[in-house]
């Protein structure tokens, strides 16, 4: 057994959030505001999209096509907003949810017991404060 320097390696952990009252509102507020600002993107599009199509020696079709696709994107990013604020209301508080995955680095070093080093970590947050390191 050849022993070496230690080596990094990046991994993934995972960043759950305990439901709270404090932070259900604040996750509401935010799809709120994201949903308000693709309705605004929307209406911004429509209006460019007639201003456009008043110029001449331009295809109204393809401008059309072109906005509507913009435009259904952002629809279909306002409907999972939706489904999202409709699974908040039926998260119990309490409860753990994913927030989001970070990457971290590990050292790893000859002796490291790998199967210690690739299971799930994950990091628990109730109201901005870290409470708990799953590893």
């Amino acid at each position: 057994m050849r022993v070496g320097k230690p080596m990094k390696i990046m991994r993934k952990v995972l960043i759950k959030q305990i439901v709270t009252e404090k932070s259900k509102t604040k996750l509401k507020n935010k799809f709120n505001q994201s949903q308000m600002r693709l309705e605004q993107e929307c209406q911004q599009l429509l209006f460019e999209q007639r201003k456009l199509q008043n110029k001449t020696g331009v295809s109204k079709q393809e401008i059309s096509q072109r906005f509507q696709q913009e435009i259904n994107k952002r629809k279909e990013k306002i409907n999972l907003i939706d489904f999202k604020l409709e699974q908040l209301d039926i998260l119990e508080i309490g409860s753990e949810m994913i927030e989001k995955e970070v990457e971290a680095l590990v050292e790893v070093e000859v002796g490291s017991h790998w199967n210690e080093m690739v299971n799930e970590k994950a990091i628990v947050i109730k109201d901005d404060v870290v409470i708990r390191i799953d590893e």
